[in-house]
């Protein structure tokens, strides 16, 4: 019997919610995974537990202040110890490594991913933002570079299995939000709700700041730009319903008419196995829906007056140009600013939409340029957070 050839895993976040789970599906499928590159940002202690269990080829601690503390606790051990950011960018190119777990949050993804792309790497990605930054240069270096993007984002991860085997049309894709904490908040109590309100997600349990996004719908503004670059589809063919039992996933809407769906609990360990494993499917413990117990599935429209972020993703998207990356940014700076208790929760919104406002959309041929629209769309947020 041949020996099976094991995939090499470098986890990008590994400390994080979508790297930790990565983690349990490799303790499960340890015959076809392996750990050769981990990184993360501050939570040094973890990082370091998880090489000793997991003896990755190396480690990167992206905050430079740790490298000291990692390098001493594993001299002992033939790992190797980087540290920086663009260290990120030059593990993923390791000929030690066959995919890259892209669970950065935020705008860091952006340069790790494209790098990961560039040497042919296959990615599974649930960093949203590299391709509402810089969607059209993302897919090109898929494309050009034979390496393939891989969804790790529930919804998306649910569209893709909704088009395997399909070769018939797309009509529209719809993308279900569960709706976060304050799906039947009125205004005025939007205004006044607090930072432990904003993290206690009814379904799912994610980082801060993908938490925070969530309840204000911009996660899922962020998903329909997405969708748009995973898919090649245009703002029109991208519907989002609010599902709160997030046990739809998402839904794919052919050109006869018939809708796929894909069910299942609301499980990150799901997606991220069917992204690792693809194209079989690898058996996974846990829970199954039961559809008796379920009762009646709710669905409802999504309230952008509430909610306005939504509305200003698809503003981005039909604009395009380098208008992603602006409102990603400012979005960026809001949130860590309202984690911070420095603004309400509603002002999220009005800094996104301001920033916007008051930003110049221009295309960006480079990913250099989308560097500098970043900066200049994070300094233009600093200063209306009064």
């Amino acid at each position: 019997m041949m020996t099976q050839i094991k995939q090499r895993l470098a986890i990008l976040g590994s400390t994080g919610s979508i790297g930790t789970q990565t983690l349990d599906i490799v303790r499960r499928y340890k015959e076809r995974l392996e750990v050769t590159v981990l990184t993360a940002r501050n939570h040094w202690e973890q990082l370091v537990a998880q090489a000793l269990e997991f003896d990755p080829d190396s480690v990167v601690i992206a905050n430079e202040a740790h490298y000291g503390a990692v390098r001493e606790a594993l001299a002992a051990y033939p790992i190797k110890v980087y540290a920086g950011e663009a260290a990120l960018e030059q593990v993923v190119a390791s000929e030690q490594v066959d995919t890259v777990v892209m669970a950065l949050v935020g705008y860091s993804g952006l340069f790790p991913t494209a790098s990961a792309l560039r040497h042919g790497k296959r990615v599974a990605l649930a960093n949203k933002e590299c391709l509402v930054v810089a969607g059209e240069i993302i897919t090109r270096l898929s494309v050009e570079h034979h390496a393939p993007i891989l969804p790790v984002d529930s919804e998306h991860s649910a569209i893709f299995q909704c088009l395997a085997g399909e070769h018939t049309a797309v009509e529209k894709v719809i993308l279900t939000a569960s709706g976060g904490p304050f799906l039947h908040k009125s205004p005025s109590d939007l205004r006044k709700v607090t930072v432990e309100e904003a993290l206690n997600h009814p379904n799912w349990c994610m980082g801060a700041k993908v938490t925070v996004d969530s309840a204000s719908l911009m996660n899922k503004g962020f998903e329909v730009i997405e969708a748009r670059w995973l898919f090649g589809l245009r703002p029109e063919q991208i519907e989002v319903v609010i599902h709160p039992g997030s046990v739809i996933h998402s839904m794919v809407q052919f050109c006869d008419g018939a809708i796929k769906a894909q069910i299942g609990t609301p499980d990150m360990h799901l997606p991220i196995q069917y992204a690792l494993s693809y194209p079989v499917r690898l058996p996974m413990e846990g829970q199954r829906v039961d559809f008796c117990a379920l009762g009646n599935l709710e669905f409802l429209a999504p309230d952008v007056e509430r909610f306005p972020n939504l509305s200003l993703a698809y503003e981005c998207l039909r604009r395009g140009e380098n208008a992603g990356a602006i409102l990603n940014a400012a979005n960026e700076v809001a949130v860590e600013a309202f984690l911070a208790r420095k603004i309400g929760f509603t002002e999220i919104a009005r800094i996104n939409r301001q920033t916007l406002e008051l930003s110049k959309i221009r295309p960006c041929a480079s990913l250099e340029e989308y560097r500098q629209t970043d900066l200049e769309a994070r300094a233009l947020a600093r200063t209306l957070l009064c």
